[in-house]
């Protein structure tokens, strides 16, 4: 049976903790093949390339400024993504990058608009050097579904690089990326009792195109609902979209883990 690929993770806190090899153990024994560290920040990308080199074709890494990690100068930080690019470990993904109304601030209108001015500037760089390095592109979009589609547009951005990571929305949502060629890659969420649109979204754009992700250490998939998540958890909701697409798990994650591969180039 063919590994499962976590496409979507963060092994920060887990490298901190000092538990990363405990981590990757259960993993493995939950029958995770290979999972992408994904980078918010200047201060996780070096952290995440060095073990990714410290663990080849095990643990892949993104780089990108999260929009909840975007603050004034964050120009400098944007300077230096492109530098990852080159050298011997490289980043299969410019991400995760985007907008996030949820976490904008309450109490004030017009600083929150200013945070989210300052996001979409950010992401419109970032997308910029994503376009000129023609790689893949890992959006967060929280809130801000249409005005994420609507700043991918007009970057010029090929489309079929472009993967919406913890896919919450319903299929009209689904339904927009498909016409352009995007993704959308699925969490924990789509096993909570009260996610059918999410899962009627999965369904919509089909097995063949369909990417799944834990999102650790967030979003623990049921029955770990509300606990720390990690990255042997993809095995459960792996296993609730099998019955989910009437495939066996072995079906599933040779499915899967093809589309994820030839997505990020993963050799």
């Amino acid at each position: 049976m063919k590994g499962i690929i976590d496409t979507h993770t963060h092994l920060e806190s887990f490298i901190l903790k000092g538990v990363l090899d405990e981590t990757l153990k259960s993993a493995a024994s939950s029958g995770l093949e290979r999972l992408i560290t994904v980078g918010t920040a200047e201060d996780d990308w070096d952290l995440y390339r060095e073990v990714s080199a410290k663990h080849p074709h095990l643990i892949d890494f993104t780089v990108g400024i999260h929009p909840c990690s975007v603050e004034e100068g964050w120009e400098k930080q944007a300077e230096k993504i492109e530098g990852y690019f080159s050298g011997e470990v490289l980043p299969v993904a410019l991400g995760e990058i985007g907008l996030d109304r949820f976490h904008l601030p309450k109490s004030d209108e017009v600083l929150a608009e200013e945070v989210f001015e300052r996001q979409k500037a950010a992401f419109r760089s970032q997308l910029a050097i994503a376009r000129r390095l023609d790689c893949p592109v890992v959006i967060h979009s929280r809130g801000a579904f249409d005005e994420s589609v609507e700043v991918i547009d007009a970057s010029g951005i090929d489309w079929k690089k472009v993967v919406f990571h913890c896919f919450s929305e319903g299929p009209g949502e689904m339904q927009k990326l498909l016409d352009r060629g995007g993704y959308g890659s699925f969490t924990g969420v789509i096993t909570f009792k009260n996610a059918e649109g999410v899962r009627e979204a999965a369904k919509l754009q089909g097995l063949d195109r369909l990417m799944v992700e834990t999102d650790a250490p967030y979003l623990a998939p049921m029955p770990h609902r509300g606990k720390r998540n990690e990255p042997a958890f993809l095995a459960h909701t792996a296993a609730f979209c099998s019955e989910l697409f009437a495939v066996t798990e072995s079906e599933f994650s040779e499915k899967v883990g093809d589309t994820s591969q030839a997505f990020y180039g993963l050799r």
